[in-house]
């Protein structure tokens, strides 16, 4: 019997970006610009999180390098337990808050209870992993700040 998926109720549009944890965005970015063979087209500081970020773009997809601005940031700590790699997956979402009450009511944990600024102009909201089968996910809602 195959699962029927009812796609009304699922605001998920597309993979976002993939977030990679690193320790120096300089190292990584010369990396990751060779590799795709193209460029870092910014670079942002998103302070609550203690975090330097910045984005590729290879076609439609995204790579944002993540760079721990403080020995606390949730990035240092991920460094430190697991060493440098794909941090999260990020999905576009039309409306963040309908989204996090949908995933709410399916069971998920949300790490953040209301939505917050997030780099490159979205609003974003963290899924715990352990919800996730150790993936951590973030969902993106486009904004003008």
């Amino acid at each position: 019997m195959q699962a029927v998926i009812n796609l009304q109720y699922l605001d998920m549009e597309k993979i976002e970006h993939i977030g990679i944890a690193v320790n120096s965005i300089k190292s990584a970015g010369n990396v990751y610009e060779r590799l795709l063979g193209t460029s870092i087209y910014k670079t942002e500081e998103v302070t609550s999180e203690n975090v330097l970020t910045a984005f590729l773009q290879c076609g439609p997809n995204k790579i944002e390098l993540l760079e721990a601005t403080s020995e606390d940031s949730p990035i240092a700590k991920f460094i430190a337990k697991k060493g440098e790699g794909i941090h999260h997956i990020a999905f576009e979402v039309s409306d963040i808050r309908a989204e996090m009450q949908r995933l709410k009511n399916e069971g998920f944990v949300l790490l953040n209870e209301e939505p917050k600024r997030g780099a490159d102009n979205k609003l974003v909201c963290f899924v715990h992993p352990k919800g996730t089968n150790g993936v951590l996910v973030e969902l993106c809602e486009s904004v003008d700040f």
